[in-house]
């Protein structure tokens, strides 16, 4: 049976300009672009012996592809304490890495056009395999600088306890 939304009244899909990741329990500052959430699960082919002309697939390996966030170049140092527990290099020889706690759990969360979250999947493991600080320096360019990194993970789910809103009404006045 075909599940039906709760809001009769939205037909448009949802916009991607809104959004916010969250970690160690805080919303991350000024992130301006999340990259997408995807899978790959590979193809596994095979034949029976006894069936020469005739070939089977099925699901091998899931993979998960890593996830890039980019945010303006601020004082905030999230993303840089992150990235150094992969790789610290001021940290001494034989302690460049922070086993205990370099993988974390995110949450990615969108929102609707007023403001309210309509859906948020939460990303397991995550861990920093690539961080840029700073970004090519141009004299000559009108932009703003942006830091990014690249987060490796092992999956993804949807939190289904984000259901869908009653999106607001305006009345005019009478």
């Amino acid at each position: 049976m075909a599940q039906f939304s709760v809001n009769a009244n939205r037909f448009d899909p949802y916009k991607n300009f809104k959004f916010r990741v969250k970690w160690d329990g805080r919303y991350v500052a000024g992130l301006s672009k999340c990259g997408a959430l995807k899978r790959t699960t590979e193809l596994v082919e095979h034949r029976e012996g006894g069936d020469p002309s005739t070939g089977r697939k099925s699901p091998g390996r899931t993979k998960y592809e890593a996830i890039t966030l980019e945010r303006g170049v601020t004082h905030d140092l999230e993303f840089e304490r992150w990235a150094n527990k992969v790789w610290n290099f001021g940290a001494g020889l034989g302690v460049e890495v922070s086993l205990k706690d370099f993988r974390k759990d995110i949450s990615i969360e969108m929102y609707n056009e007023a403001g309210q979250k309509v859906i948020a999947y939460n990303v397991f493991r995550c861990w920093v395999s690539e961080y840029q600080s700073l970004p090519d320096l141009d004299a000559n360019a009108n932009a703003v600088a942006i830091q990014h990194i690249k987060l490796e993970n092992e999956g993804w789910e949807r939190d289904v306890s984000v259901v869908e809103p009653s999106e607001p009404s305006f009345t005019e006045p009478a």
